[in-house]
């Protein structure tokens, strides 16, 4: 029988969790505020993880940025309570990327809300004017 999720799968969510614990209890620079850990891709060999990141209360590009670099500065410390946590051989090296797919859903859900909204309208209008 074959493995369900390889080593590599298993550990990225276990990273996802323990790198969202970090950045809510411990790190404690405001630039970075309400950050959600929305996913951890991890190289092959372990040694590289790229951690997709949304802030919850900032929408504009500076305030973005602002909280990548924080991320980024911060990312040595992350690493190495990352290391006592998990207890890995190799610590993967992080880089922080935003991740505009919440953002990008809740477009998209607002936009076919309002054609449907639209929609309904223009079918009661037509509809009341049949009947006359």
């Amino acid at each position: 029988m074959a493995k369900e999720f390889s080593r590599g799968q298993r550990v990225s969510q276990e990273m996802q969790k323990e790198i969202a614990i970090i950045l809510q209890r411990e790190v404690k620079d405001p630039r970075i505020g309400m950050v959600t850990v929305s996913g951890v891709d991890v190289s092959r060999d372990l040694a590289y993880a790229k951690v997709f990141v949304t802030f919850l209360n900032d929408n504009e590009p500076d305030a973005i940025k602002a909280g990548l670099k924080a991320l980024h500065d911060a990312s040595g410390f992350i690493r190495m309570l990352l290391g006592k946590a998990m207890r890995l051989r190799v610590v993967p090296e992080l880089t922080f990327a935003y991740d505009n797919s919440l953002v990008e859903g809740m477009r998209m859900s607002n936009l076919v809300t309002s054609v449907v909204k639209k929609d309904v309208e223009r079918r009661s209008e037509s509809g009341d004017s049949e009947e006359e």
